[in-house]
């Protein structure tokens, strides 16, 4: 655990504190209102981020102001066998889970079925540790707190095992988060299209 001041902590979390699964999936619901995964609903939400506990090669990483979780990080060192996981352990929670949510908006099984199709896409040649997701209380947001958990993930990252850390973010309409990145010593690799239509950059950390 890294004490940031005597009111912020930053610290990796456990599958024994998997009760806190419950708050990183509200935390991730007020961050990113809109987003795709946060309308599959809070079970679907629980049910992928307790994978990255219950994945020997995954965690989660929490900024806690208190009690309170105000920042997460999830991450995988080994993120195409993540995504194999989730399928054979989930695959039927997650049908149950979202098929609500793809009555509503039936578009929405051509991005699940993506999501699930991912193990493939994110096989690269060298190893690599993804950052899979990161949010922050947005009543703490600008205040340093991702860059911390960022600065905490680093730290961790054996950078002779793993050659650096990759991430993915929308292109359009997200430029205070691509700036974010950039500030925080990420390099853009490439821009693609999703079978979807989005624009996203790749991003990736080395060691300097």
């Amino acid at each position: 655990m890294v004490q940031i001041n005597e009111n912020l902590s930053i610290r990796e979390i456990n599958l024994i504190e998997k009760d806190k699964v419950r708050k990183i999936s509200e935390l991730h619901r007020e961050a990113f209102p809109d987003f795709f995964l946060t309308k599959l609903g809070k079970p679907f939400l629980s049910t992928l981020y307790r994978g990255y506990l219950e994945d020997s090669q995954s965690g989660i990483i929490v900024a806690e102001k208190g009690n309170k979780i105000v920042g997460i990080i999830a991450y995988s060192k080994d993120y195409p066998n993540f995504y194999k996981g989730l399928i054979k352990h989930h695959l039927l929670k997650f049908a149950f889970y979202s098929a609500g949510a793809v009555i509503r908006h039936p578009s929405f099984i051509r991005r699940l079925l993506g999501a699930f199709k991912k193990s493939d896409s994110v096989v690269k040649p060298k190893r690599y540790v993804e950052l899979a997701s990161i949010c922050v209380n947005p009543c703490l947001e600008s205040r340093g707190v991702g860059t911390q958990m960022i600065d905490y993930l680093k730290s961790v990252v054996d950078f002779n095992e793993y050659a650096f850390i990759n991430l993915e973010t929308d292109a359009d309409g997200n430029d205070s988060v691509n700036r974010f990145y950039i500030k925080n010593g990420f390099e853009l690799i490439r821009q693609y299209t999703t079978a979807e239509g989005r624009r996203m950059n790749e991003y990736r950390y080395y060691q300097k």
